[in-house]
């Protein structure tokens, strides 16, 4: 495995679209907002996402024993903080200056779409959905169906949720930073109430759901 992250380092990939670019090429710009076709909006821990695992993360990472695929992993906190306690990790993300970020922290990574090939599918231990990546693609079913296809017999998925009773969503959003606007793309939400059907619908168990740090969290099995 560590053999097949190795090689595929220097791989690349040119998706079309690209809904938090505009997140990563304006650095500078203090608030990032996700907003909603009906004007909602959230604010992106854009912060959060360039800075070290923070307690939290940690405790989830901790979970992952083996080869680990970070989905949507960013300037990559989550593939160095694994990579760091000796986990094989490779990093995926569709943007070419996620996946720099990354390499520069001295993570590996490509730049891929999830759902198209990825190297060494159905031989991966755990994957990773953390910061709100459960909504790639507009339909967590979907994407929960995806990860089961790239674990191996008896690996997990962990993958944050937002709170108990905040309900789920899905539909068109874009990404606002400063006075930069990104295309739209399709996203969801998935809160901790909810995630036993779609992952009983990709084939998944729900292991455990649980709350670190004023986040909610579950950890998905294959077995």
């Amino acid at each position: 495995m560590t053999d097949v992250v190795r090689r595929t380092a220097a791989g690349s990939f040119d998706p079309t679209g690209n809904g938090f670019g505009t997140v990563l090429r304006h650095p500078d710009v203090d608030t990032h907002w996700l907003v909603h076709a009906d004007g909602t909006r959230r604010r992106l821990p854009v912060e959060r996402w360039h800075g070290p695992a923070e307690p939290a993360t940690a405790a989830v990472l901790a979970r992952c024993a083996g080869p680990t695929l970070d989905l949507g992993c960013g300037p990559g906190r989550v593939t160095l903080a694994l990579t760091r306690a000796g986990v094989t990790t490779l990093g995926v993300d569709v943007s070419a200056r996620a996946v720099a970020l990354t390499r520069a922290r001295g993570a590996v990574a490509v730049r891929a779409d999830l759902f198209a090939p990825l190297p060494a599918e159905g031989r991966w231990e755990h994957v990773v959905l953390l910061d709100g990546n459960i909504g790639i693609g507009g339909n967590p079913g979907t994407l929960l169906r995806r990860c089961r296809r790239l674990l191996r017999l008896a690996g997990t998925v962990l993958v944050e949720l937002e709170p108990p009773g905040t309900g789920t969503w899905q539909g068109q959003v874009h990404v606002v930073s400063g006075r930069h606007r990104g295309p739209s793309f399709r996203w969801a939400r998935l809160d901790a109430l909810a995630v036993h059907a779609p992952a009983a619908a990709a084939g998944l168990a729900v292991r455990e759901v649980f709350p670190a740090g004023h986040r909610w969290f579950a950890e998905l099995t294959t077995s």
